[in-house]
This record gives structure tokens, sequence and C-alpha cells, in this order.
């Protein structure tokens, strides 16, 4: 009997060295294989394409499955239970976020943005960025363009990255040409992943961490953390800073604004020095289960696809709830109405608590402006203006990101619930000054009930913005397009 176990031990060793072999085996194959396919790629250009080339068509021939799903993004038809890839006019839908940005750009004009080929088109034609008729005027630095061309790097280089940013937003015009594409995130002579804008190299070194130490499947999701993050305009340059240097959370961000005194703008009605978050999609996402188990952006908004034997990842980036059959499914195995109504819960939850904290925190804006219209002091105000600014950061930090609901849904409850907690002691905070002043009744409020009530009541004349606008799209806009073509910056002209 002894002998015979000892046989079959023999046996089963053999047999399992034998499997390992074999799968080690398959392993070396398919390393074999891609290593040769990706040879053949490089092997068999159509184009050679070398330096920071900001056309997109120009590698299409290359990398023709990769081109056509990026071409996809232009598609606008997706829509889910929230979002989705059509613009929609958020604050039409919101009028209190017209009160709650009064004093600011985003008051005039807010939608929720389309795919990466819509980039430079939605530039041009939101409000946000006025109707600059001359190349040094307008509103807002060239430092908005940052994200949204892959000419931008081109021009960082030619013009220097300091002086990119301290330029104006007009003066860029004619150059940034092309929208989101290959050169954003791809070295173009082996289409390596990098990072081509400087913010997010420089953040990582004021932590102390060297990004060219980054694992493949972390570049999968830095690439995106160019620009899908919360940043700042740093000083009168503008120069573009991610504000991480004390953490990513919304309170290791706001004591970092706090410490160096910045604001975004003064609130027009409570006088408020607001911090305006951006998009902390990937600070959100890090926070969040999917990340912490080693999951990519790209994992899940650039699913790969099959065709003719040939795998590669889908371009077309957008929401997976639009593919949960090659997102989700990948790793859970549940139906798609489960999945689907899976994140959809999450978002409802966190809904509720957003609509709760947009209308009072509109409220406290207007109490607060109420209780200066009586007499209040600064002195008085100090505390309520604290409160309005640190229950309005979270608002906004839990609002901007539109995955965050999704990436990390506890987070972004404790935000929002955070917010509530700090409008209604900034509320609490207006009465006992009014009560000071006299004033005792509740305080009268306006008819916000829409876009155009709100807007007109911070004083904003739309009808001026918008035929300001008319009259820049259709005269600055074309000559910016021909100057482009006359120097072959857009595709027509290769």
């Amino acid at each position: 009997m002894e002998k015979r176990l000892k046989s079959w031990q023999g046996w089963l060793l053999f047999a399992g060295t034998m499997v390992v072999v074999f799968v080690l085996g398959i392993l070396a194959a398919s390393i074999t294989e891609r290593r040769a396919e990706i040879a053949s790629v490089m092997n068999n250009k159509k184009v050679e394409i070398t330096g920071i080339e900001p056309i997109n068509e120009k590698f299409e021939p290359n990398y023709p499955r990769e081109y056509e799903t990026w071409t996809q993004t232009m598609d606008t038809s997706f829509q889910s239970l929230f979002n989705g890839n059509q613009a929609v006019d958020v604050l039409a839908a919101r009028p209190e976020m017209v009160v709650l940005w009064a004093g600011y750009a985003f008051s005039k004009d807010y939608s929720t943005p389309r795919g990466h080929m819509h980039a430079i088109d939605d530039m041009r034609h939101t409000l946000r960025v006025g109707a600059p008729m001359t190349a040094d005027e307008g509103p807002q630095p060239a430092t908005c363009w940052t994200c949204k061309s892959p000419d931008v790097p081109r021009m960082m280089q030619a013009v220097g990255v300091d002086n990119f940013y301290k330029a104006k937003w007009a003066a860029m015009g004619s150059e940034i040409m092309n929208p989101i594409g290959c050169a954003d995130c791809h070295e173009p002579t082996t289409m390596k992943l990098q990072i081509s804008r400087p913010a997010l190299i420089e953040a990582f070194q004021r932590q102390g961490r060297d990004i060219t130490k980054a694992t493949q499947q972390e570049m999968r999701s830095l690439v995106c953390a160019q620009c899908h993050v919360e940043y700042y305009f740093k000083g009168d340059g503008k120069y573009l800073t991610f504000p991480w240097d004390k953490g990513f959370t919304v309170e290791d961000m706001e004591a970092y604004y706090d410490e160096t005194g910045f604001a975004d703008y003064t609130h027009k009605l409570s006088r408020t020095p607001i911090l305006k978050a951006q998009h902390p999609d990937y600070e959100l996402s890090m926070m969040g289960i999917h990340a912490q188990r080693g999951v990519s952006c790209a994992d899940c908004h650039m699913p790969y696809k099959s065709e003719g034997g040939v795998k590669y990842s889908d371009h077309h980036i957008m929401s997976p709830l639009a593919m949960i059959d090659r997102t989700c499914q990948v790793c859970h195995r549940e139906s798609e109405e489960t999945l689907r109504q899976n994140v959809y819960d999450r978002q409802n939850k966190a809904n509720e608590m957003r609509n709760r904290l947009e209308a009072e925190l509109a409220k406290a804006h207007i109490e607060a402006k109420f209780a200066w219209d009586k007499g209040a002091t600064e002195e008085q105000m100090a505390p309520v203006l604290k409160l309005l600014r640190q229950a309005q950061w979270r608002w906004d930090f839990g609002v901007a990101s539109h995955g965050g609901a999704f990436h990390a849904p506890q987070e972004i409850q404790r935000i929002l619930g955070n917010g509530m907690d700090k409008t209604m002691q900034a509320r609490l905070a207006v009465s006992k000054v009014l009560a000071k002043l006299g004033y005792t009744d509740e305080v009268p409020m306006p008819d916000i009930s829409t876009k155009e009530k709100a807007q007109q009541y911070i004083g904003l004349d739309m009808a001026a913005e918008r035929q300001a606008k008319e009259k820049f799209l259709n005269t600055i806009v074309p000559e910016w397009i021909k100057e482009a073509k006359a120097n072959k910056r857009l595709a027509d002209q290769i």
C-alpha cells in the first residue's frame, strides 16, 4: 500500500509539473505572439510619425482600428439615468446652480460634457470664455486650452510652458485646432503611453514621487489624470497646478488652498471667497474599491475589443454602462440589468443628497446677501463666509466629478453630508447676525425657479452675452480656422 501511495504521489507530482510547464509555455507563447504583433505593427507602418504630432488623422494609416473607434467619440446618442455623452443644459435643469456660481462664468453657461472629438468646438462655443475680438482680449488665459488638444504640448514646446499659460485664451485660437487625440496620451514613434502635460509630472515631484516609475497599468489611469483632476491657475502667470501637496481628499485640498489664501472668485451675493472644484475624477476614483483592486480608468472606459484575431483598446471613450458586456461583466457575473441598477442605486442616493444641498446652499448665499444689505459688518460675517466657503467647496467637489457617485460612493456621500452640515451651520450663523441687527423674520426668497430668472436675479445680461458670442463665432473663429489651414495645422491640409 505504501509503495502504491508513493507511486501515485510521484505521478501526481509529475502531472503537476507538466501542467505548470504547459501553462508557462502558453504564457511564453502568448507574450512572444504579442511582441510579434507589436513588432509587426511597428515594422509595417505606412506613415512615419515623430515628435509632437497634433493632427490625429495622421495616425489612421498605422492604427486604423483605434482611430475608427476614436472618431466614434463624435457620437452623442448615449444617455443613461444621469449624464451620457449629450450636451445637456445643467443650469436649465438646476437653476440653483446659477446662484451658487454668481460672479463666476459658470453661472452663464454649463453643459454636460460630450466626447473628445467635440473638445475644441465646445470650448469655442461656451459663454465662459467670452467673445474676444482680438488676441489680447477676453476673460480667460490660454491655460484653459491645456486639456483640449494635442496642439497644446506642441505650443508649450514652441513658446515655453510659462509663456503658454500667461497668454490670453484668444492668443492661441489659431493654433489650438485638433481635438483631444493620439499625441495627448501616446509617444508617436512607439505609441508607448506618455504624460504630455507638465502639471501632473510637477504634482508628483512635489510629493516626492517619480512618475517615470509608474507601471503600465498605472499609466492607463495616469494619462487620464493629466486632465480629469482638480486644478487651479496659480499666480499672475495662471500656471496650471494640481493642489495635491497635502493629499487627495476634499479636506487636504481645502487646507492647501487655505494656506495659500487662494480663491477662484468672490461670490457676488454673499461675498464669500469661493473655491471652484473642476472635475476631481482621478482623485475620487483612487478612493474607490475598483482602483484599490488595481482597476485602471482604461479597463472600464476603454475596454478591449477583438476583431479578426486582433485585440485592441476601444478608443470610443465613454460610460462603461454603454458596453456592460465588455466592462462590468468581464469581472462580475450578474446580468446587465442587475449591474446597471447597482450603479443607478448609488447615483440616486448621491443625487438625493445633492438636491437637498443645492437648495439649502442657494438659500444660504441669498440670506448672507440680505444680512450685508441690512448693515452687517465684516467681523459679524466672517464666521458665515468661512462656513459658506467650506460648504460650497464640498458641494462642488462632490458634483463636479461626473462619475464620483460610482467611483467612490461612500466618499461622495460623506462629502455631500459634510457640505449639508456646513450649509446649515452657515444659515444658523446668518440668522444670529440678523437677530443682532434686529431682524427676526424669515428672509424673503427671490423666484429662481428657472435658469433665466436666476440669471436675471444675479444681474446677468444674457442677451448681450449671446449676441457677443454669435459675433465672435461668425467672425473670429473662421479667421482662426483659415490661418490654421494656411499653416497646415488641420487634417484637410495633409
